[in-house]
């Protein structure tokens, strides 16, 4: 299929895969007891959107696709934009693997920016192309892809942002209109054959990759980086660490030296610090919704650049630090940034078990608030499990990415609790003995909301998903 041929969804054939939970039961997923979300308050700032949307729960039954990709509402419509090993239309080389975090960005006479990360490690089997100017590292596979496109979805260019870099799992926008994309390794040059030590982020500008280059933004830390949030008033940004083995990784601030903003002022440099919880050395002990802790210290990091001992191992003096497994998205919402466990458990280190937490830091209380727990007390049952990326909903709620084993979803959240299915993935990567669906990442929305783009992860696959978003 070409990359801008057009499906519509007008098979007879439907699945009703929506579900409905309490205010308590919000997101589920399958697996030996079944996990929901609890939500402890409102979550107001998060929840935003049309009143109308917000009375009832989807868009209706999706539809068989008939081309075998994707299954949407009636209504709605979707463009493959880019696939894996399709040539890019800079001719620069092919369309890279792994398609992974996503931002849109707003461009001149109606046109959109997405900027698209690509977790290649040393196994990838499409490199990110190596261009001068854009390259960090020639020998490691990972890196950023950005594409333009008109106010119809049609790609009018499509060319690499950034290269030679590794595993770039997720990151995050600024509010000067760049993406900070992120590595998730801590590998050396030496390892894997690579030529420079990598774990850092870089700063990627979606309008014009040369302007930004391919330069690491090392008093950020280097570490296993997963996502960012950006204070827009303060100039903060946070960072979280998505650390494989013991001890878990870390919450960080990163306080420039230039907190306006703007292209390549993180390159000035600032401080690195940890989040110590007083009392609270592992998040994972944290079981109630609700439970809140004051007093929330930044302790700054003694080697930013882990020459000898990764972050998370160096001396934090004797109170040490507050650990946590699996810290993965994060996001700013109204005045205070959420970020995300995804999961706790004790036979591999944790403190306590749980399927999942959020947690919300407030920097003018500097409080720090348990507000959403995954867990198995839920009578939802949804075909699936393990809810990954996640962005807000111009119709109110949240997408979430599934990621997990059986047919892949983008699920809707409606702040009243209920859950339904927004899109459900066709492509059959396994085998007849064992079939396996490509998972979803990298939801994001078109500035004003009129168009949803998701990524399949493998086989790499872009699309825009139109409809009518805020009926």
């Amino acid at each position: 299929m070409s990359r801008t041929t057009e499906t519509r969804t007008t098979d007879s054939r439907t699945t009703d895969a929506r579900q409905t939970a309490t205010r308590r039961q919000i997101l589920a997923r399958t697996s030996a007891l079944g996990v929901g979300i609890a939500f402890a308050g409102e979550l107001s700032e998060l929840f935003t959107g049309s009143a109308a949307a917000q009375g009832r729960a989807g868009y209706g039954p999706l539809v068989e696709d008939p081309a075998g990709l994707l299954d949407l509402p009636k209504g709605f419509r979707y463009k493959v934009l880019s696939r894996e090993g399709d040539e890019l239309r800079s001719r620069e080389g092919k369309v890279p693997s792994n398609h992974d975090g996503m931002a849109a960005f707003a461009g001149e006479k109606g046109r959109i920016r997405l900027v698209r990360n690509h977790e290649n490690r040393v196994t990838g089997r499409v490199p990110v192309p190596v261009v001068d100017g854009l390259t960090y590292d020639p020998m490691a596979k990972g890196g950023c892809t950005a594409l333009t496109l008109d106010r119809h979805n049609d790609v009018l260019d499509e060319r690499v942002a950034i290269a030679g870099t590794a595993v770039n799992c997720a990151g995050g926008p600024t509010p000067w209109g760049t993406w900070l994309t992120c590595e998730e390794t801590e590998d050396r040059a030496g390892t894997n054959g690579y030529t420079k030590d990598h774990g850092f982020i870089f700063e990627v500008d979606p309008v014009d990759p040369r302007r930004s280059g391919a330069v690491p933004l090392t008093a950020m830390g280097r570490f296993q980086h997963e996502a960012i949030a950006v204070d827009p008033r303060r100039g903060v940004v946070y960072e979280t660490e998505d650390a494989f083995d013991r001890p878990f990784g870390l919450f960080y601030r990163f306080l420039p030296d230039k907190p306006r903003g703007g292209l390549g002022s993180l390159r000035a440099g600032g401080t690195l610090q940890a989040m110590r919880v007083p009392g609270v050395p592992d998040l994972s002990a944290v079981q109630e919704t609700g439970a809140t802790f004051g007093g929330i210290e930044w302790v700054d990091v003694p080697d930013p650049l882990a020459a000898t001992t990764a972050i998370r191992n160096q001396d934090f003096g004797p109170r040490g630090i507050t650990h946590a497994q699996k810290l993965e998205g994060c996001y700013w919402g109204g005045s205070c940034v959420y970020f995300v466990s995804s999961y706790a458990r004790r036979g591999e280190g944790s403190a306590a078990d749980h399927f999942g937490q959020i947690w919300r830091y407030d920097p003018s209380s500097r409080r720090l608030t348990l507000v959403v727990v995954f867990g198995p007390d839920t009578d939802v049952q949804l075909p699936g499990e393990e809810p990954d990326n996640i962005c807000l909903a111009p119709s109110g709620g949240l997408m979430v990415c599934e990621d997990g084993e059986g047919a892949q979803h983008v699920f809707g959240v409606t702040r009243r609790g209920e859950v339904y299915a927004m899109a459900r993935g066709r492509q059959n990567i396994g085998t007849a003995q064992e079939p396996a669906w490509g998972e979803f990442a990298g939801v994001t929305f078109a500035p004003g909301g009129r168009t949803m783009y998701v990524n399949v992860y493998t086989p790499g696959t872009t699309f825009a998903v139109t409809g009518p978003w805020h009926e």
